[in-house]
């Protein structure tokens, strides 16, 4: 009799836990109808990724796992890339149980500042976006600076004394052009990267890869001398009918969107619609002048409504990578940091524990707009 009244208590406690669960957290189903897991991933949703090393370890790897990331973006090796190299990377990251899903690509300076030699730079970029094909590798994302505004860095603290990244054009308005970059103005720059767009967008489709550009960051007027085409969202806007393909996106970063003094909602609502964000970053930040001073912040601070970004993008229906970057510096990455060598990144940029704190609110974010 005493076993059957365990028995009896075990299987209400299963039913009531079994009634609250589902009264608590609603089903959902993603598009397809494939239901996410119990961390709000599948098959048709966005995936947190986070930034590796292609040189990453087991324990860097099991890092990642036990927060609940499956999914990795790394730099590329150098060009051209070869289907083989690309693999062997690819599939040791998947015996770890991590998926690479962005690598980015670089390497082709000629290209973007229009000089001799970027057939060559570009033929290589072609067989790199033809190797990540056949590998299986889904987004390739680059950079198209003329020069990047990072002399406009400094560090600020924030709430606690954590360290915040804080960017002020006074700081480097002035600064002259570098020898190796010359200055451009936006009409070079728009034509270098159409040149570039017309030779690499119909490979990538062809390859079932997409391109994703990032914006300018910082988004600075003029950085040493030369005006930035991805400085605005009108040039967001202007790269994307360049090539008028589903390969030819952006990386959406509704920080950056912040900084230029845009809508992160309302631009996230723009490219989402017409299927043109390719990678996404997540962060957020406090602006005071567009483009010209700003503070990055906490993720769970500032002025971006993370949330509403988040319902965004589940709406409609993107199911590539989110990244929440640019952790803040907390006091117990300072202290790691001491016997590794220094916080990475910017000034005032954290490290790991900052990362958790980024992912799981992220995490939380997603699961809270697949359900709402």
């Amino acid at each position: 009799m005493a076993s059957e009244r365990i028995s009896r208590r075990q299987v209400m406690k299963a039913m009531g836990a079994t009634a609250l669960t589902s009264s608590v957290v609603p089903a959902v189903t993603g598009r397809g109808g494939v239901a996410p897991d119990a961390r709000g991933a599948g098959r048709d949703t966005p995936k947190i990724c986070m930034g590796s090393s292609g040189r990453a370890s087991e324990a860097d790897m099991r890092q990642l796992k036990q927060i609940g990331v499956d999914h990795v973006l790394m730099g590329g090796p150098a060009i051209p890339w070869q289907e083989t190299a690309l693999r062997t990377i690819m599939d040791r990251f998947r015996q770890g149980g991590l998926t690479v899903c962005n690598m980015m690509i670089s390497g082709f300076p000629n290209t973007i500042y229009g000089r001799p030699g970027r057939d060559e730079e570009i033929e290589k970029v072609r067989q790199s976006i033809s190797a990540a094909g056949k590998a299986g590798l889904p987004v390739v994302e680059y950079n198209f600076y003329a020069h990047r505004a990072m002399e406009g860095y400094y560090e600020v603290v924030g709430r606690a004394g954590a360290g915040y990244t804080g960017f002020d054009y006074e700081r480097m308005k002035d600064l002259p052009a570098l020898p190796a970059e010359g200055a451009h103005n936006l009409e070079e720059m728009w034509a270098n990267i159409t040149y570039f767009l017309k030779a690499v967008v119909p490979v990538a489709e062809q390859s079932g890869v997409r391109l994703a550009l990032h914006p300018n960051d910082p988004p600075a007027p003029l950085s040493r001398g030369s005006e930035q085409i991805m400085g605005t969202v009108e040039g967001w806007k202007r790269l994307i009918e360049i090539v008028k393909s589903p390969a030819n996106g952006i990386t959406y970063d509704c920080g950056v969107t912040r900084e230029i003094g845009q809508d992160p909602v309302e631009v996230c609502r723009y490219f989402a619609s017409r299927d043109r964000i390719n990678h996404m970053h997540f962060r957020n930040v406090r602006m005071q002048v567009p483009r010209e001073k700003y503070e990055e912040v906490f993720i769970d601070e500032g002025e971006v409504n993370m949330f509403a970004v988040m319902k965004e993008v589940v709406r409609h229906k993107y199911s590539l990578a989110i990244y929440p970057e640019h952790s803040r510096a907390l006091d117990y990455d300072r202290e790691v940091a001491k016997a590794s060598g220094g916080l990475r990144g910017y000034p005032g940029g954290g490290g790991f524990a900052g990362d958790v704190f980024n992912v799981a609110y992220t995490r939380a974010m997603l699961q809270a707009a697949l359900s709402s």
